[in-house]
């Protein structure tokens, strides 16, 4: 859209061109093309960000491709965080998996041995204790990583 409009392309046009080069889109860029055709205001649930620079270059009459440019560019770069940020935490991930996992691994392997771990965490008083506890905090760990681990950061 941004190249139709700087060719000189009218803002309604090149929406319109937009509209047949993305398909995906293009229900959306049309229903914006409609509202500025009708002199209306341009409003897009999917594509709030063109929606709102085309309203801006509209109200205050600045050039509608380097308002549509400007948006790119935030959009790109916030895409570009996104990425960075989920295969920098796919450390810290992985970590609370095995974490979450040796526990389990572990009483298996003492049952492989012959050392009935088992036996002595569901037939003893403190091992029932024992039990409840590592459950306890392996619960708390697993959901404290989680909490750490999912939480997004403003770029």
């Amino acid at each position: 859209m941004v190249s139709e409009l700087r060719a000189g392309a009218h803002p309604v046009t090149a929406a319109e061109a937009a509209a047949d080069a993305v398909p995906e889109l293009a229900d959306e860029l049309r229903n914006l093309s409609t509202a500025a055709r009708l002199d209306g205001t341009p409003e897009s649930p999917a594509l709030p960000a063109v929606a709102q620079s085309w309203n801006l270059a509209r109200t205050h009459g600045l050039p509608i491709a380097d308002a549509l440019d400007a948006t790119r560019r935030d959009v790109d770069a916030e895409a570009a965080f996104t990425r960075r940020l989920h295969a920098k935490m796919a450390g810290p991930r992985m970590s609370a998996i095995v974490l979450t996992v040796l526990p389990v691994a572990c009483l298996a392997m003492g049952q492989l041995i012959g050392a009935n771990p088992l036996a002595v965490l569901t037939k003893t008083l403190i091992g029932q204790a024992f039990l409840v506890a590592g459950a306890v905090l392996l619960w708390a760990g697993t959901a404290w990583s989680r909490a750490l681990t999912n939480r997004k950061a403003a770029p």
